[in-house]
């Protein structure tokens, strides 16, 4: 079993910037890829960034592309997601999920995770 949980998120004015860190638990050796999703209110969930196991490998949504930045240290069995250039958009509740299979590319989809922490809220004013 695996455990996920988030820290960094908070409230923070358009044009901030704020890093999220999801560390894992447990049997860590069968987390591969990870990545971010969110989800606004009456909004389906969302895919926002992802890297593969190595960190050779990245994916972004277009709404993100250029501002967010995803990262991970295996050492400390943590993927990062550093924000940049906030906008109120970007409003959400964010979740870190991570793939228990070995994938030879970056899954996009939030039914290609395996493990996902309970979220955490992000709120950008305007």
């Amino acid at each position: 079993q695996v455990q996920l949980v988030e820290s960094g998120g908070g409230l923070v004015q358009a044009g901030g910037s704020l890093r999220l860190s999801c560390e894992a638990s447990g049997r860590t050796s069968r987390t591969y890829a990870k990545g971010w999703f969110r989800q606004a209110p009456g909004s389906e969930r969302e895919f926002v960034a992802a890297i593969n196991w190595s960190g050779g490998g990245t994916s972004y949504a277009d709404s993100v592309k250029g501002r967010f930045t995803i990262s991970r240290d295996n050492a400390k069995n943590t993927v990062d997601l550093q924000m940049n250039s906030l906008k109120p958009e970007d409003t959400a509740v964010y979740y870190c999920a991570a793939a228990a299979r070995l994938l030879y590319r970056v899954p996009l989809k939030f039914d290609e995770y395996d493990y996902w922490g309970q979220g955490i809220q992000v709120t950008v004013s305007s």
